[in-house]
């Protein structure tokens, strides 16, 4: 058990917690949810004692070993890769380090040996002598090759290090796993791997994530960080947002009578429990999943950007002809011979494991870029609207968020620009900021108003929900499911293609798989995977 007793954090003049108490118990995976800039990461950090309070403590269960899942690359440049899983379980690590050290001195002694008979004696209590074995299992699961094993970690992709990282944050079987943001640059295998390993993880795991379906899968509890405090409630992701969008229904609706209200609310648990409960065949704990309740839910602070894609007019039905294409960079084939026809209802995610192909791809498609062979056409009434995965040119100027989005808006009315960029949250003295200066997120929402003006019927979306809020991407998700037109699309968010596409395309160098169907349904047809086993 760890818990947060009373716990308050201030800077400067700023209060990030206040008061706050939580406790985490074992059997459990917690999903720590709130906007950016709430204190997700800090929290963490609390909670793992590598942040001191302003007040409160936090107090972990005597004997309890917590894990944390490292974020600096390079911190274990200069060790090998077996070595920097095993330094995750500390104690163990030095105790293999302090019997090596004795047993390698030329003057070993009586009182050297009875230490290392110590030290065997812990190190065997520690299920020391497995240890290897467990740590290449693990980092063969996250598709760390056997032969890169010992190489020094200086050596490998970044990808790589990250799936290392994250084989140590898992190595050893810890008492309380802090994980922030584990998902990130993990293919769609590993994530359903990382997935399986924390639905059927029995001690704690408190986990920071803005991918939906990943908090959906893993999560019995939800921790919302709201108004400085942190509330609990029981069940996962989806069960949470539908929860406190009903209490703020319910609270703006003070006319119903209570009676209506308290049904409204029994049948909404009954009905997610149903469901809720299909989702954890492979543990025990989907039982909690079945004792939901809507007690004390409160209606978030939070708020929701209004994203709709409206096409001032209908594409025709053959919007794209892509015919054996093929493109290099820096001598690396990114694929070979592509051909795809589009049509106007198709939403197509373009998935794989190199992000570059993809990237490649649409920037051919939007003349940023030349094929070495091949070629493809436009339908004639197709309008784009485009949404780069680098965006930083697009706001080297000098102008405030009003004046930028006007340059790309057929009304220049400031009352009209004001309205537009009210709708995705930039109100009053936040339109005048210099758009030099945004965070990653505010610029996203920048791009998607300018993608909105262009009343386009064909978008093309590479990665937009890299730095995206929970709110922001549930909006992003909405928008695109409603829109009319085409989509070409690449994202990392599980749930976002799943619900988004009716087709999907996989790329790669070696070759390309092309599917009408729903991304679940593509993962888990036995015949396509022996046809992805043959693109790597």
């Amino acid at each position: 058990m760890i818990s947060a007793n009373n716990v308050s954090l201030q800077f400067g003049k700023r209060v990030l917690f206040d008061g706050v108490n939580i406790t985490f118990n074992p059997g459990n995976c917690y999903g720590i949810i709130g906007a950016n800039g709430s204190g997700k990461t800090t929290f963490l950090k609390i909670l793992a004692g590598d942040l001191d309070t302003t007040a409160g403590s936090v107090a972990v269960a005597s004997g309890k070993r917590i894990s944390v899942l490292q974020q600096d690359q390079f911190a274990y440049d200069e060790f090998d890769v077996i070595t920097t899983v095993l330094m995750g379980y500390k104690e163990l690590y030095q105790v293999m380090k302090e019997k090596d050290e004795i047993y390698a001195r030329p003057d070993f002694c009586d009182q050297d040996g009875l230490r290392a008979s110590e030290l065997e004696a812990r190190f065997a209590e520690m299920n020391g002598w497995d240890a290897e074995a467990q740590a290449a299992k693990l980092l063969s699961d996250l598709e760390i090759p056997e032969d890169l094993h010992r190489q020094l970690m200086k050596n490998l992709e970044g990808s790589q290090k990250v799936r290392v990282l994250l084989a140590q944050a898992l190595f050893g079987n810890p008492d309380i796993l802090i994980l922030d943001e584990p998902t990130n640059h993990l293919d769609v295998d590993t994530c359903l791997w990382l997935e399986e390993f924390l639905i059927n993880f029995e001690n704690i795991a408190i986990v920071v994530s803005h991918d939906r379906h990943f908090l959906d899968k893993v999560c019995t509890s939800i921790c919302d960080i709201d108004y400085g405090k942190i509330q609990s409630y029981s069940g996962n992701y989806s069960f949470w947002l539908e929860a406190s969008q009903l209490a703020l229904r319910q609270r703006s609706e003070s006319n119903k009578k209570t009676e209506q209200k308290r049904q409204e609310l029994q049948d909404f648990i009954a009905r997610f429990s149903a469901n809720a409960s299909k989702a954890r065949q492979a543990t025990s704990r989907k039982k909690i999943l079945e004792k939901l309740t809507l007690e004390e839910i409160k209606p978030s602070s939070r708020k929701y950007p209004f994203i709709n894609f409206k096409p001032e007019r209908e594409a025709g039905n053959d919007v794209l002809y892509i015919e054996n294409l093929t493109k290099s960079i820096d001598g690396q084939l990114m694929f070979k011979n592509f051909s795809l026809h589009v049509n106007k209802a198709d939403k197509i995610a373009l998935v794989g494991p190199n992000d570059l192909v993809k990237t490649t791809l649409f920037e051919i498609l939007m003349g940023q870029l030349k094929a070495d062979a091949g070629s493809f056409k436009w339908g004639v009434s197709t309008t784009k609207a485009y949404f780069p995965r680098d965006n930083k040119k697009y706001f080297d100027v000098d102008f405030n968020i009003i004046d930028w989005l006007r340059q790309y808006s057929k009304e220049t009315d400031e009352n009209f620009v004001r309205g537009f960029l009210g709708r995705m949250l930039f109100s009053g003295e936040e339109s005048l900021k210099k758009v030099k200066v945004l965070s990653g997120g505010e610029k996203v929402r920048c791009m998607f108003s300018k993608m909105m003006l262009t009343g386009a019927n064909v978008v093309i979306l590479d990665e937009p929900t890299n730095h995206l809020d929970l709110e922001s991407i549930t909006s992003l998700n909405k928008g695109m499911e409603t829109f009319p037109g085409a989509i070409l699309f690449s994202s990392h968010d599980h749930q976002l293609v799943q619900t988004v596409a009716n087709r999907v395309v996989e790329l790669t160098a070696k070759g390309y798989i092309d599917q009408m169907m729903r991304y679940d349904e593509y993962l888990s047809d036995e015949r396509i995977k022996g046809q992805r086993q043959g693109l790597y």
